[in-house]
């Protein structure tokens, strides 16, 4: 049961955040068509608006954003999904292969075929015009280009900022409640029931 959830949690958690950075853009993917041709998807979007969004995300360097929170969760759930499956020599390779079978099937088309709803009901055409034009300035473009860095290092930052203050904050609860120490301290010293 603990490896269901755990792996579960990390699909869930892995596609939540690769469809949260956006994916490639059409011509990355070598369907420069879908992206010229408009409503190729079915969405019920305005083929110029769908045009648009799709330029967005290729401005924005949606791809290389999604591809790297992918790579970071990858790295931050291998751990974890070792700790959850039993000691073996087949763990290793299961892993793999499941990022590769995940990956394979997570692609950059079908997320963008997600995705261009959620931009379609929060801009207007209008306003992705204006988003394109400020990512095609000087600053857009420097924009686009650090600020898959620039989370990058605030996530680790705040991930840092966490550990630190939760482990603050459990020293502090167990030094004002010494109960609650000594019970912990006991079950840590009991044999697992698991």
């Amino acid at each position: 049961m603990k490896i269901r959830v755990v792996v579960g949690s990390a699909i869930v958690i892995l596609l939540a955040c690769y469809c949260s950075a956006q994916s490639a853009p059409a011509q990355q993917r070598g369907n420069s068509q879908a992206a010229t041709t408009g409503n190729s998807t079915g969405s019920g979007i305005d083929p110029q608006k769908e045009a648009d969004i799709r330029k967005l995300m290729e401005l924005t360097g949606a791809a290389n954003l999604g591809l790297q929170m992918m790579d970071n969760m990858q790295s931050s759930m291998t751990p974890l999904l070792e700790e959850s499956l039993p000691p073996g020599a087949y763990r290793a390779k299961l892993i793999e292969l499941f990022f590769q079978k995940f990956r394979s099937q997570a692609t950059a088309e079908s997320l963008i075929v997600l995705i261009l709803p959620v931009y379609d009901r929060h801009f207007s055409d209008d306003e992705l015009r204006q988003l394109i034009a400020f990512y095609q300035t000087p600053i857009g473009k420097k924009s686009a280009q650090v600020l898959p860095q620039v989370m990058s290092e605030a996530q680790q930052a705040g991930a840092e900022w966490g550990k630190q203050l939760g482990q603050k904050s459990m020293e502090e609860v167990l030094a004002e409640h010494p109960e609650l120490k000594e019970q912990l301290e006991k079950a840590a010293k009991a044999p697992s029931s698991e």
